[in-house]
């Protein structure tokens, strides 16, 4: 059988379509051998990774409120951010423990953007959690990360939503990518204030740039992409949808994917 690499893209609460997907997997008694994920995706794939089930993780989020994730920082303007992470750490170090890489049982790696430098950078090294977080930090949002030698960390979204290109280094044979943030949608209703026109600029930012990568797709042995409509990637809610989404998608393409498996 060849090595199966598997790619969790961004996408904020869509991502939990992720969890849905790993679950039908499981079911099928189809395991990756490596994993990589940004944003949303990094964070379930790196609890995964670490042994966590897709139904321990769908436990942990479906009923999550904002105040569950997050707190405002009193002074946003020095702290760079408006809010802070510290509920959220808690939440993934509860469930995946304070891990380092090279303690989980599959190998694991997410991205972020470096914003002195301007690149992605691979995070593969040190706390779990850590680096999950950092790949999560929508910037304008939350505080960006500081981590190891790297500059401040923000969203690896930003420059590569969809981690592909990690699997073939890592040693995978057969890549399928999930990507839960599709095409752009026109927004129904903009808001006129500060953060809803800062993550609308992010999201037509990050989806040029995944829409130029497009040809990266022959790379891919299976590009996957949920049907979640017009759910809110920046709303903590519907998050069963998500999952049903993300496990309907799983299902209908197991097979798929262990043919792709063959040698």
């Amino acid at each position: 059988m060849k090595k199966l690499g598997l790619a969790l893209g961004a996408g904020g609460s869509r991502g939990v379509a992720h969890i849905g997907f790993l679950q039908a997997l499981e079911e099928a008694e189809i395991r990756p051998e490596f994993v990589t994920g940004c944003s949303m995706g990094a964070i379930v794939g790196a609890c995964y990774c670490a042994g966590v089930s897709p139904a321990a993780m769908r436990d942990a989020v479906v009923g999550l409120k904002l105040r569950d994730l997050a707190a405002l920082n009193l002074n946003p303007v020095r702290s760079n951010g408006l809010m802070r992470t510290a509920k959220a750490r808690k939440l993934v170090a509860d469930l995946m423990g304070e891990k380092t890489f090279a303690e989980l049982s599959i190998p694991f790696a997410c991205v972020a953007t470096d914003l002195e430098r301007g690149r992605v950078v691979v995070l593969e090294e040190g706390n779990v959690v850590d680096c999950a977080l950092a790949s999560s930090s929508i910037p304008g949002v939350f505080t960006p990360a500081k981590i190891g030698e790297h500059g401040y960390l923000v969203d690896g979204g930003i420059l590569e939503r969809v981690p592909t290109r990690l699997l073939r280094n890592m040693g995978a044979e057969t890549i399928v990518a999930v990507d839960v943030l599709g095409n752009l949608m026109q927004a129904k209703e903009l808001k006129p204030n500060l953060v809803s026109t800062l993550l609308r600029c992010i999201d037509i930012m990050d989806t040029r740039t995944t829409q130029r990568k497009h040809l990266m797709r022959k790379y891919v042995d299976l590009w996957l992409e949920p049907d979640l409509g017009d759910m809110d990637q920046y709303q903590v809610k519907r998050m069963d949808f998500a999952y049903a989404q993300g496990y309907a998608l799983g299902k209908a393409n197991a097979e798929m994917i262990r043919s792709l498996l063959v040698e």
